[in-house]
């Protein structure tokens, strides 16, 4: 049966790649060269997301999935030309991609953390520390509280929320028999959303320059940080998405397929399903404690923390620190303006060197031991640095096809004002999932969205105007929040040890509640001038009422109840009931 349905969607997969090749051939059969169709490719422009996605979600297999669509796409800006799509594919958008400099920084980045994780790993700090947190994560509620706190903590940098909280909390979780799909969850929802409210972070430059060229084609002349700070009240889905997860580990209740995860874990003590991928592997976290190690937690206090320091103190240094006075403004602008990749980079490579002098000194490996378990641990985190580099590549491919711009165009100018920032933000949603870039769609929606509620103000940079820039980055979060080919559902993914697509699959259902409450009580009540301490507190509550009526319980007893009343109706008594 399972051989059946495997093949069965293989051939569905093959059989679209090949109508969608053959599709493409026919809109080009009568041009010698793609470059007459490049300015209006229209619906063909979504052939690279759609496949990316579709194909992921098929297959399971998100390499494949990855490299056929940026091959499909590839034939698409080549006319047709099946052959030179091939080569532009492997010299143009992958190789191109691994020599951006800023790419290049990221990957070795990961590299790194995998080779930091293993030396940790083999000091028993990990273990120690997990011994040391069971007196307070007494339970899986308190183990999930603790993962959600230490997210909101590490707010400068969402890359390293999701690479410090992972794989700090993953011994906790693991011995609480928490499933990696809902610590990814918890460590994805409190990453980017928690990053992108941060009046001080690594995105806060970049989204102020997108105002600030928003500004410029309206001819404004006013303060962009001034704006964005304005802004981060209207952040309706990024405030909904993180109070949603605590809301669920309070009431110790879920649904949808992350229900059936915890279900699986609690019960089987399967951690993640028989057939999953996590994207740090097996080996690295099943890694053992160097034998005759002490236990100590000051083996991963001490990295964690210098890692955090040194992370803030290298964006600030990059972002021109040195040159800015040291009060809040100087310290906002140079952190503002810092090259997060850059900064990490540094930060992981000095925690490294730290590590292993302190492995060294406290005789718990040779150098020559910390150098090979360094080096192992680089090595198992290739296939995702193998899958950014292909998630990057597509990037550039949609760029250019145009797809994020054919996109919000489509939704066209005739948009009542009361529905501008609503709107915009599901073209957001819908850009970045398709995409899998928040910084992308970011870009391409600011500019455009400001002008819509410019206008409909009568030139005035009214709540209206505050409220649209706010729904685009919030859409731009969930979008990359959501898809399976985002960099951050990635690093959520591997900081959780989970299979990526499971986390994706498991984190939809929660996302779309969140960005749904957004809509209704958020964007629409805000543009007809409903101020956020009236809409933050009902969507909150909106929130905890759903998850209480449609959400059931995982508290072990519970679910020990339900596997017992679904054994006893296979005997034809009916089950199904959800325990009270």
């Amino acid at each position: 049966m399972t051989k059946k349905i495997s093949t069965r969607r293989w051939f569905i997969a093959a059989l679209l790649v090949a109508i969608t090749i053959i599709a493409t051939n026919i809109v080009f059969a009568e041009s010698e060269t793609g470059e007459e169709a490049s300015a209006h490719f229209g619906l063909l422009s979504l052939a690279t997301p759609f496949l990316a996605i579709v194909l992921s979600f098929i297959t399971k297999q998100v390499v494949l999935s990855l490299a056929t669509a940026i091959f499909v796409g590839a034939i698409i800006l080549d006319g047709g030309n099946v052959f030179t799509a091939f080569l532009r594919t492997c010299d143009t958008y992958i190789v191109g991609t691994v020599t951006d400099s800023w790419n290049a920084t990221l990957l070795v980045f990961i590299l790194a953390v995998g080779g930091l994780i293993a030396i940790m790993s083999k000091m028993g700090g990990m273990q120690a520390m997990a011994i040391a947190m069971s007196k307070k994560a007494k339970n899986a509620k308190n183990s999930l509280l603790i993962t959600w706190i230490m997210g909101l903590i590490i707010f400068f940098e969402d890359y390293a929320n999701s690479l410090v909280v992972g794989p700090t909390m993953r011994p906790a979780t693991d011995r609480e028999r928490i499933s990696r799909e809902k610590l990814s969850y918890v460590i994805d929802s409190t990453a980017g959303p928690v990053t992108d409210l941060a009046p001080i972070s690594s995105w806060t430059a970049y989204e102020i320059g997108m105002i600030a060229i928003a500004f410029s084609s309206v001819g404004y002349e006013g303060n962009a940080y001034g704006t964005f700070i304005q802004t981060l009240p209207y952040r309706f889905y990024n405030i909904f998405a993180i109070f949603m997860v605590l809301i669920v580990i309070l009431m110790q209740r879920d649904y949808g397929p992350m229900y059936r995860a915890e279900k699986r874990a609690r019960l089987q003590g399967k951690l993640y399903e028989d057939n999953a991928k996590p994207m740090m592997s097996k080996e690295l976290d099943a890694m053992n404690v160097k034998e005759g190690a002490p236990l100590r937690m000051c083996n991963a206090v001490v990295p964690i923390v210098v890692f955090t320091v040194v992370t803030i103190l290298a964006l600030w240094y990059t972002g021109g620190g040195v040159d800015e006075p040291f009060n809040f403004t100087g310290i906002q602008n140079a952190l503002g303006n810092a090259d997060a990749a850059t900064s990490i980079l540094y930060s992981v490579i000095f925690t490294s060197i730290l590590s292993i002098i302190m492995a060294v000194a406290q005789r718990i490996m040779s150098l020559k031991e910390c150098i090979d378990v360094w080096l192992g641990g680089c090595k198992e985190l290739l296939l995702t640095d193998t899958i950014l580099v292909l998630a990057w590549a597509s990037g550039t491919v949609m760029d250019n096809l145009g797809t994020g711009n054919y996109i919000s165009h489509v939704v066209g100018d005739a948009i009542p004002g009361i529905l501008i920032p609503v709107v915009l933000f599901l073209v957001s949603c819908l850009v970045a999932f398709a995409t899998g870039t928040s910084y992308g769609t970011t870009a391409i929606m600011i500019p455009i969205a400001l002008p819509l509620a410019w206008g409909v103000t009568g030139g005035e940079m009214g709540e209206l105007c505050i409220v649209t820039i706010a729904a685009c980055t919030c859409g731009s979060i969930f979008g990359d929040h959501c898809s399976p080919i985002s960099d951050t559902t990635i690093m959520s993914s591997m900081g959780s040890a989970a299979d990526l697509m499971d986390h994706a699959r498991t984190q939809i259902p929660y996302a779309i509640v969140a960005a749904v409450v957004a809509s209704a009580i958020g964007f629409i009540p805000a543009a007809a001038g409903v101020s956020p301490i009236i809409i933050i507190p009902v969507g909150i509550a909106v929130i905890a009422v759903f998850v209480r009526l449609v959400g059931k319980s995982t508290k072990l007893e519970d679910l020990q109840r339900e596997a017992a009343a679904e054994s006893g109706g296979a005997s034809g008594s009916g089950s199904g009931e959800n325990p009270a």
